[in-house]
């Protein structure tokens, strides 16, 4: 009898294992699904059927992208259909040699890992220069010039746990790149960065010794003391899209060749040093895909996530195809985070990024401006490029500065209605960063493994 009451009481413990484990992993699969809705205003995910075969496609030919029509804002899918489950053949690295690395982490001759520490108030050697002494600089990230009083966004800096960031020299740098052409490719971000590079050299150069291009697709900044460019070319899907209008490209539809990224390539493949970003823009709902050979112009749609992966492997195919790493530096830029939810860093809070005035000073802090399964298919792709890469890891150092962004200390394109007027937190631009400010950090970075 007692048996039997043991083995009914074991049961009954099993089967509350079991309901627990089935309640949690409701509530995660429904908090995820109602964040991902809420981030991407389509909120259907395309994927491929189950039992869809797969079809392997080879990207970056020649032969293809000659015949196929340029892309641009004019242009429309004749038809669009489910995804149909074509993906991208590209070479892995790892079978050439290459030992791969994980992105983000630091080689065992490196001392520490740069990437984890702490933000430190330091008004005596921040900031790097001045807002009003850069002529290059942004409207878009003049935050000074555009009201904002309180300036102790521009004193803080990034101190590694158990080292310490190389000293900023601008001759230095001129120096590495003497004769050289240093290039961003990507979005508005990844020109944030390009532009706090520009301030942050532009300044030991004589004025009649430097120029700047008009803003165009690729715009370039010359100094002609040491024959060297720092340039941004407009690429912020890296692969052919109808969105690389660097002025007109706010569309209803995003538009791309995901097995292309040749038309971009023919700008950048001649540059010394590439440093590339893509995020921000495959967050914004779902993606219409143009495959190459497509004569018909039938488009697949897919999720952000998926498009955006077809889109980092045709880059990791040219990457592996056409770089050696001991002639072509390329950079990657992970995540830069988003604080659009103070509830985030506040239980309390109600609005965004308005009016933050401090880091947050949590260690480890994640808001949901990072998005771990993308910075996992980065990760995955990244990995099997081996030394060919680099990773700039400025996700966590950059989740701390929510005090960091624009607000609506900016200059805006659009006309802000009565309503946002009266409500900051509305129109407050929580995206963007402040110059100077956490790029210069980056920057440093990326100076610290030149």
């Amino acid at each position: 009898m007692q048996q039997r009451c043991s083995r009914k009481k074991t049961h009954l413990h099993l089967l509350l294992v079991v309901l627990l484990v089935s309640l949690v992993s409701s509530i995660i699969y429904n908090e995820s699904s109602i964040r991902r809705i809420h981030e991407d205003p389509d909120g259907v995910p395309r994927r491929p059927r189950e039992g869809a075969k797969f079809t392997y496609v080879r990207p970056n030919l020649l032969a293809d992208i000659d015949h196929a029509p340029v892309l641009d804002r004019f242009s429309k899918c004749n038809s669009t259909g489910e995804y149909g489950g074509r993906k991208i053949n590209w070479f892995n690295s790892r079978q050439q040699g290459t030992a791969a690395k994980q992105p983000g982490r630091v080689d065992l001759e490196e001392k520490c890992d740069v990437f984890s520490g702490r933000w430190v108030f330091d008004n005596t050697s921040f900031p790097l220069y001045e807002e009003s002494s850069c002529p290059y600089m942004s409207d878009q990230l003049a935050c000074h010039k555009h009201g904002r009083s309180d300036l102790n966004y521009q004193y803080w800096r990034w101190q590694p746990h158990d080292c310490n960031l190389k000293r900023w020299n601008a001759t230095e740098i001129w120096e590495k790149l003497r004769g050289k052409r240093l290039m961003f490719v990507g979005d508005s971000l990844n020109r944030g960065q390009w532009i706090s590079m520009v301030c942050l050299l532009q300044s030991v150069l004589s004025k009649d010794k430097r120029s700047m291009s008009p803003n165009t697709h690729l715009t370039i900044f010359r100094s002609e003391e040491y024959n060297a460019t720092v340039e941004f070319l407009w690429a912020p899907l890296l692969v052919d899209s109808n969105s690389d209008d660097p002025v007109n490209h706010r569309l209803g539809e995003r538009i791309i060749r995901p097995d292309s990224v040749l038309r971009h390539a023919s700008k950048w493949q001649h540059a010394d040093i590439l440093v590339f970003n893509t995020y921000l823009w495959w967050r914004q709902g779902s993606v219409k895909l143009l495959w190459t050979a497509e004569e018909n112009g039938s488009c697949e749609e897919l999720d952000g996530l998926g498009a955006m992966e077809l889109a980092m492997q045709s880059w990791a195919e040219w990457v592996t195809s056409k770089v050696d790493p001991l002639k072509k530096k390329v950079f990657f830029v992970t995540m830069s985070p988003t604080h659009l939810w103070s509830r985030e860093w506040k239980p309390s809070g109600q609005g965004n990024c308005y009016s933050e005035k401090l880091p947050v000073d949590q260690q480890g802090y994640w808001g949901s401006g990072s998005d771990i399964p993308t910075m996992r298919m980065v990760e995955n792709v990244i990995a099997k490029l081996g030394s060919k890469v680099s990773v700039l890891n400025i996700t966590q150092l950059s989740e701390y500065r929510k005090d960091g962004h624009p607000s609506i200390y900016r200059k805006f394109w659009e006309t802000l209605s009565p309503a946002q007027l009266l409500n900051p937190s509305s129109y407050s631009d929580c995206i963007h960063w402040c110059l100077p400010g956490v790029p210069d950090v980056w920057n440093q970075l990326l100076f610290h493994f030149l």
